[in-house]
């Protein structure tokens, strides 16, 4: 079918299909209120042991000031143990609220991505949350694709499935002769949240929002708080170490004070009532000591240095104590995947005959390419073929500028990569000219000059 003789949906057909299959979201977790989330922050176990110790330090500041008649300073340790509980807890939360921010500004920012579409014969622009089911949807290289859909045109196209599946390049045709039976998806399908990597073509829309495979893997991928990061396991530990320790030498002052007294001075009810007392009040005073006050506030505040690090790497972390959990593995399975690498081919060595001119070199890696470098951010971006990207940025690296050759030469004719022909070439022709056929394929780059002569790399 041919792009001139698809119609697309009407106006009112785009209504009805948003009110029948909903918007092109995927929808987020409920968000619970913010004062439930700050609340929950008090069941790390460290501050559950602070919120004890202060509470039995109020007990003991009162009895001092009102009992014996001390200073209102008594009431200094109890008030430091609430602001370390309440710096380390708020700290925490404004953290991840923050993280949780910049999370929504990123999906919002993908949702209001411009995508074409063909409707009432018309094509014209609309962000990604406006497609809806049965949308025709033109595709063109780098671009990610804005919902599921099954292809109705693919010239050369190549998408990377990365995201879903593992594989950086998936050929798609709508020739089923061409299918590939081991593919994850069907060849002549293309899904929400991956990336044209060369080629071009057209699809009618199949699934939206939490309907497509990507919404599925967003819904099983979510984070389960009730999971306890390694972290949380230490602290849990450390919690019943402390108290543990704690109790048993405190229960061992009031035997050890209650033996003392009875050995040694004559028992009075009245005289052994203020001396328990008294006793309890030492245990109690110990008890509180013992807890580690600042420790909560340090871990937090090293957990959110990590997070701004980690910020500052372009990894956004949502949850404050996720930081150290990569910290803690010890064993990753992975597989051939750019997953865990910049996920960006690179030139590492280029092994060039004594007979090819280097800038014969350099004009036939710029010509005969369908990929492009973004240059608008601080590093080179690839937009299209990844391996005609790793030359283009090698050119770069050598001090050529690939589209000021591009401007040099006219094209007479290309024949594009495709994966049964495994090669693709490119004829130009210079200012003076001059007429190059440049071929390029695995496992060689050939070279060809006029008609007559031609030299092998």
């Amino acid at each position: 079918m041919q792009s001139e003789h698809i119609t697309g949906l009407t106006a009112h057909q785009v209504e009805e299909n948003r009110l029948k299959y909903g918007e092109n979201i995927i929808t987020p977790p409920p968000r619970r209120p913010a004062w439930k989330l700050f609340l929950e922050k008090f069941r790390d176990p460290l501050i559950i042991i602070l919120l004890i110790a202060g509470v039995l330090s109020v007990g003991i500041s009162c009895y001092e000031y009102w009992g014996l008649h001390e200073r209102a300073t008594v009431f200094f340790e109890p008030v430091g143990i609430f602001a370390a509980i309440l710096l380390a807890t708020g700290l925490a939360f404004y953290f991840e609220q923050k993280a949780d921010k910049e999370f929504a500004i990123l999906n919002k920012v993908n949702d209001d991505e411009l995508v074409q579409v063909i409707r009432e014969g018309n094509p014209t622009m609309v962000t990604k949350r406006e497609v809806v089911y049965g949308d025709i949807v033109v595709i063109t290289t780098g671009m990610e694709i804005p919902a599921d859909g099954q292809l109705l045109e693919a010239v050369s196209l190549n998408i990377d499935e990365s995201t879903l599946t593992g594989e950086p390049m998936a050929h798609k045709t709508t020739v089923e002769a061409d299918f590939d039976p081991d593919a994850t998806f069907p060849s002549d399908h293309a899904m929400r949240g991956t990336k044209v990597m060369e080629g071009h073509g057209v699809m009618r829309v199949t699934a939206v929002g939490d309907h497509t495979e990507n919404g599925k893997v967003f819904e099983a991928a979510r984070i389960d708080d009730h999971i306890k990061t390694p972290l949380d396991e230490q602290f849990d530990k450390l919690g019943r170490l402390i108290t543990r320790c704690a109790y048993a030498v405190a229960v061992a002052i009031v035997i050890g004070r209650v033996i003392m007294y009875v050995t040694s001075t004559p028992f009075e009810w009245m005289s052994f009532m203020a001396y328990l007392l008294q006793t309890f009040m030492i245990a109690v005073t110990l008890v509180v000591v013992s807890v580690p006050e600042g420790l909560p506030m340090a871990v937090t505040l090293a957990l959110a240095y990590s997070m701004r690090r980690m910020l500052k790497t372009n990894n956004l972390v949502r949850k404050l104590h996720a930081c150290e959990t990569m910290g803690a593995t010890t064993v990753i399975c992975t597989d051939k995947t750019g997953t865990l690498t910049q996920n960006q081919m690179r030139v590492s060595a280029m092994k060039i005959s004594d007979t090819i001119p280097h800038d014969l070199l350099v004009e036939g890696i710029a010509a005969n390419s369908t990929a492009e470098l973004d240059l608008s951010g601080e590093k080179p971006s690839v937009i299209g073929n990844p391996t005609e990207g790793a030359l283009l940025l090698w050119l770069r690296d050598q001090g050529a500028d690939y589209r000021k050759i591009r401007d040099t030469l006219t094209t007479i004719d290309e024949l594009p990569f495709t994966t049964e022909r495994k090669y693709m070439a490119t004829a130009v022709s210079n200012a003076s000219g001059r007429r190059m056929l440049y071929v390029k394929g695995a496992p060689e780059i050939v070279f060809g000059m006029s008609d007559d002569a031609c030299g092998t790399s």
